[in-house]
């Protein structure tokens, strides 16, 4: 089965497999596939364990790119994103394999899926007198300014609070307004959404949790902090990390620990699917019960079916 011109996208919300049923998407597919990661915390070094990143026999098994290019103080944003999965589509397609973009990384997938605009460049000065309000006053602010953005934006996520206020102030326009115009990347995206059960997958964070700090999460972060992670840092922000500190730091216990990452990835899960939701062009599977190869194979199918029906398009779209 081939998908010679098209670049898959397998998204999805966090616990829900989406690494182990691409790999299985990747063996299945004639030329071959390599995997794009979008999950927004694998960038990071160091960050194994607490981002739940492939092993190194699965990182060996199928091509992996973007995972552990930024040093774990370092940054990396939406637009560094979108140019790195342009230059490696076109990487991949020289290769005669196919582009395979997985994560769960909402503002990275919509970098390359609806487009997203350059924006004024950051002011210092603005940042650093918004960075002195309390975070609920920020959240009110921008609620007034764009409820659209302010309505798709965690209250408690700073940096992107204080960035639609930025954009806000600078240009005299709400970002929301601004990304609108924003366009895709020009290529041929079939995109695949993983989803389970409710219940199934309250079940599978909680038991992915306690694996993780069984593996050695704690002293992971703790030696993350010894190497330059602070709270300043955008790797902070994990899931995982900014609790950690906490329990490092004696305020919170063991129990309380496990309790608040489960609880906080799953408040995440039910954002990343609120997201998914609203693209039209997501072909959703239902994983609960199912083995990565069976969910592979249920997409390598849908690929085979639909290949059959019609020509496969050019990559550029007209």
């Amino acid at each position: 089965m081939s998908t010679r011109g098209c670049a898959l996208v397998i998204l999805g919300p966090t616990a829900v497999g989406k690494s182990a049923v691409a790999i299985a998407v990747a063996s299945a597919i004639t030329d071959g596939g390599e995997i794009i990661s979008a999950d927004s915390r694998a960038f990071f070094r160091g960050l194994d364990i607490v981002t739940d990143k492939p092993s190194r026999a699965a990182l060996n098994e199928v091509p992996h790119h973007l995972i552990d290019i930024v040093p774990v103080d370092g940054a990396y944003d939406a637009m560094a994103f979108r140019r790195d999965v342009e230059r490696l589509i076109l990487q991949i397609f020289d290769h005669r394999k196919t582009p395979i973009i997985v994560g769960g990384g909402t503002l990275y997938l919509g970098a390359i899926l609806r487009g997203i605009f350059s924006g004024p460049a950051s002011n210092k000065r603005l940042r650093a007198a918004l960075s002195t309000e309390p975070l609920d006053q920020l959240y009110e602010r921008l609620q007034e300014a764009d409820p659209t953005a302010a309505a798709a934006i965690h209250p408690n996520d700073r940096l992107r609070i204080v960035r639609a206020l930025e954009v806000a102030i600078t240009t005299g326009e709400p970002i929301s307004r601004l990304q609108q115009k924003a366009q895709p990347l020009p290529y041929l995206f079939r995109v695949f959404g993983l989803r389970r059960d409710r219940d199934d997958h309250r079940s599978a964070i909680a038991a992915r949790v306690k694996r993780m700090l069984a593996s050695g999460l704690i002293k992971e972060v703790s030696t993350m902090r010894e190497h330059g992670l602070t709270q300043d840092c955008q790797a902070y922000r994990t899931i995982g990390v900014r609790e950690t500190f906490s329990y490092l730091d004696g305020k919170i216990t063991r129990a309380e620990l496990e309790q608040q990452i489960v609880n906080n990835t799953w408040s995440l899960a039910r954002r990343q699917m609120a997201w998914f939701r609203r693209d039209e062009n997501v072909t959703w599977v239902d994983v609960t019960g199912k083995s990565a190869e069976e969910v592979g194979r249920e997409i390598t199918s849908e690929l085979e079916r639909e290949s059959a029906e019609t020509a496969v398009p050019d990559v550029l779209r007209d």
